[in-house]
């Protein structure tokens, strides 16, 4: 059975002759004739009545019209949505990035590709550091963004940025003002931050609303402390990155988070003139040491010819380089563009 045995039968039952229906369809009667026979002996049934009047339908006749001109008629549809559709990659893209980059890249080059792409559909996996690297070994998410994880067996990794993790959150009792330093190249970039600097002693010393060790933030600052051997002054410690937020947003503590969420830190609104800001608030880069991150892109190599992966891959790379250009995310560029 086939498309134009349907529609040749359709034909002949509107038409209600073999006759009229060979003349509209432009077809010898003899060959109309036998494609009738040939679909009735596929579907093992008769399908018409014939007599000198021309022919009526079976019981199966009327339902194979019934079906058939339901199945022409998506046949039609999908053919017109396949026309429309511009040409191009096609498929689905898994990505997985740590959580805190997730608002930062991924909104405009999912809205990007939506109009550029529309038959690749991307989605995305934000998770803790340890689970983004989890699901890239799994198998689980094609494309990755890793932290501070410059070679992984079965993975290709190549250099993306670098960011410093900056210290914040709001100085109700003034201890913080006095200790801070002046504004310098922060570690991770090209040009001068737009923030002050804190050591790490005094930053350390400061009430810390902080997440358990399980998290590369964490990590890093536990690292630091060690190498200065500063005892960190915890009075808050939740998994909960909301929970962190609403802490020392509401003046319980200090944190330290990275530059790409330093937008999601801030209690107001980036696009707000610095003057309607809380004055209380302290956003200060971390020095001696500095504390920084560095992001790799992952990709399985045998995704490496996969049209619909490196779209997606391009993507990414162009956006996150057009916000370290702009000065939006105050990160140093480390990757090189494969020709």
């Amino acid at each position: 059975m086939d498309l134009r045995a349907l529609r040749y039968f359709i034909t002949v039952l509107e038409a209600g002759s073999l006759s009229r229906a060979a003349h509209s369809l432009y077809v010898a009667q003899p060959a109309l004739t036998a494609q009738i026979k040939k679909l009735e002996a596929e579907l093992g049934t008769q399908l018409l009545e014939r007599s000198h009047a021309g022919v009526t339908p079976t019981p199966a006749g009327n339902q194979l019209y019934e079906d058939a001109r339901r199945l022409l008629s998506d046949a039609d549809a999908m053919c017109e949505r396949l026309q429309r559709l511009p040409q191009g990659p096609e498929g689905s893209v898994t990505i997985a990035m740590p959580f805190l980059l997730t608002s930062l890249l991924m909104g405009p080059v999912i809205a990007g590709l939506r109009e550029t792409h529309p038959r690749i559909h991307v989605f995305v996996l934000d998770d803790l550091s340890l689970m983004v690297q989890k699901a890239m070994l799994d198998r689980r998410a094609d494309l990755g963004i890793l932290v501070d994880t410059p070679s992984l067996q079965e993975l290709q990794l190549t250099p993306l940025a670098s960011e410093a993790i900056f210290f914040c959150g709001r100085d109700a009792n003034g201890s913080v003002a006095p200790v801070l330093q002046p504004s310098q190249t922060a570690a991770g970039t090209a040009a001068a931050s737009s923030y002050p600097c804190i050591d790490f002693a005094d930053a350390a010393a400061q009430p810390l609303v902080l997440q358990s060790r399980r998290f590369a933030i964490r990590q890093a600052v536990e690292n630091a402390a060690a190498q200065r051997q500063a005892r960190l002054n915890i009075v808050h410690e939740h998994d909960s990155a909301r929970v962190i937020r609403s802490l020392y947003h509401c003046g319980a503590g200090f944190t330290f988070t990275p530059a790409c969420s330093l937008a999601e830190a801030l209690p107001w609104r980036p696009q707000a003139p610095r003057a309607a800001t809380d004055p209380q608030w302290i956003v200060a880069q971390v020095v001696n040491p500095s504390l920084q991150r560095h992001y790799h892109l992952a990709q399985h190599p045998g995704k490496a010819g996969d049209a619909a992966v490196q779209v997606v891959r391009h993507a990414v790379v162009q956006h996150a380089r057009s916000l370290i250009d702009s000065g939006i995310w105050q990160a140093r560029w480390l990757h090189e563009a494969r020709p």
